[in-house]
């Protein structure tokens, strides 16, 4: 008969065993899946834009009674579409070249050199219009290569010459149209300040153009949907809320998260939008990619500490909130990164101007939408999760596993890439 302590020392060792198993099924998930979005990403595109682009225009009153619109279009996605559509092979081998070279003059050059193919691109695809009438546009100055999230643009300054005056302009954008194979989706986001009005408004395919008249319900509904799509196009946005998911052992963790997450994410948003904060593009989406990792290997460091206690809080250290201090760390560094977050959100619409109060209301309302989308898919997710947890916990706790496992890898491998510029 099995004393007491025979039974005991028998647990342990089970337990041992059983943890011991836990450890190697991490293991083989983290390699294995891994492996598998390094290869899938190394079969993606080569266009350092990804699947979609931003355009962003400003619109201003000009000399002489003209209209002036300031574009800011992606330098390599001009490049390859501009040569396409005007059959300028030329310009399709200098401007790669360049592009590949990472030389902002000989970018530059590549464009003014062929800036007729280039303007001709342009202005076929994007107008204005005043009193229903077509205004003829002139290239003002040369090309010019800045940056936005990382990426060169390529800016372009036109002025428009209407024959018809009016207080009302509709502007039209069609550039980078899915039809050209190269993104999808692409965005255009435009402020203005003319016709004794200023506002902003974000163009798509479904919406390609708009009037300087429009209400401020059409503005901020456009901006609202713009930040809902701009959630759930963002992988890696996505990603980082379902490591928050996987990761909460309790209703009240996951919502304290989301919570921390927005409030410190709307900080570093607003901040951006009012120009006080300003950190590079490639500091900030390295950081991104590494929090999506971090947090999702957060879950998986408790199942390798706890095995199937991973769930459990821990006895001590409960307080305020019902949060133990693995709670309260893992708080903490959710808000940390929603600071990063926030200027990720803000690098998207291209806020690189300081007080541009123009877009302020705008924004906010961009915010909601990724507000809106991100407590819809706790509210989807988490329960499901929770109920999985409840009828067969050992399930629970290898679904929340791999999903921490596949995240983080795909963080890791992301923050790599970004890091090396790869």
């Amino acid at each position: 008969m099995f004393t007491r302590a025979m039974q005991r020392a028998l647990a342990t060792a089970r337990e041992q065993q059983m943890l011991l198993g836990v450890r190697r099924t991490v293991i083989v998930a983290v390699v294995g899946i891994a492996a598998a979005v390094i290869a899938f990403l190394s079969a993606g595109p080569a266009f350092a834009h990804g699947f979609s682009s931003t355009v962003y225009a400003k619109v201003t009153a000009g000399d002489e009674g003209h209209i002036r619109t300031a574009l800011g279009l992606e330098y390599d996605l001009l490049v390859v579409s501009a040569a396409d559509s005007e059959d300028d092979d030329p310009l399709f081998r200098t401007g790669t070249a360049a592009f590949e070279a990472g030389d902002a003059g000989g970018q530059a050059a590549a464009l003014n050199t062929h800036a007729a193919s280039a303007v001709r691109y342009v202005t076929e695809r994007f107008g204005v219009t005043s009193g229903g009438r077509t205004c003829t546009p002139t290239q003002v100055g040369n090309f010019t290569i800045g940056e936005q999230e990382g990426v060169p643009y390529a800016d372009l300054l036109l002025d428009w010459a209407c024959a018809e005056r009016s207080d009302e302009h509709a502007v039209r954008s069609e550039l980078f149209s899915d039809a050209e194979g190269y993104v999808k989706g692409t965005k255009t986001i435009v402020t203005y300040e003319i016709d004794g009005r200023s506002g902003s408004a974000a163009l798509d395919a479904g919406r390609p153009s708009f009037s300087t008249a429009q209400s401020w319900y059409e503005r901020f509904w456009e901006f609202f949907r713009l930040g809902a799509e701009h959630l759930l196009t963002g992988i890696d946005h996505i990603l980082f809320l379902l490591a928050l998911i996987a990761g909460s052992r309790r209703l009240r963790e996951v919502v304290l998260a989301a919570t921390s997450f927005t409030l410190a994410h709307s900080v570093t948003f607003l901040l951006a939008a009012l120009g006080l904060v300003d950190v590079p593009a490639r500091v900030v989406e390295p950081v991104i990619a590494l929090s999506i990792a971090v947090v999702a290997g957060w879950h998986l460091w408790g199942i390798w500490r706890r095995g199937d206690h991973a769930t459990d809080l821990e006895p001590a250290g409960r307080g305020h909130f019902n949060l133990d201090r693995s709670g309260w760390i893992r708080l903490g560094v959710v808000f940390c990164f929603g600071l990063v977050h926030g200027l990720g959100f803000a690098g998207a619409l291209g806020i690189d101007e300081a007080w541009s109060w123009t877009l302020l209301w705008s924004l906010l309302v961009f915010n909601v939408g990724i507000e809106t989308v991100q407590l819809a898919i706790i509210a989807v997710v988490f329960p499901l999760l929770i109920a999985l947890r409840h009828r067969t916990p050992k399930a629970g706790l290898w679904v929340t596993g791999a999903i921490s496992a596949g995240v983080s890898a795909m963080g890791l491998v992301w923050f790599v890439e970004r890091v090396s510029g790869s």
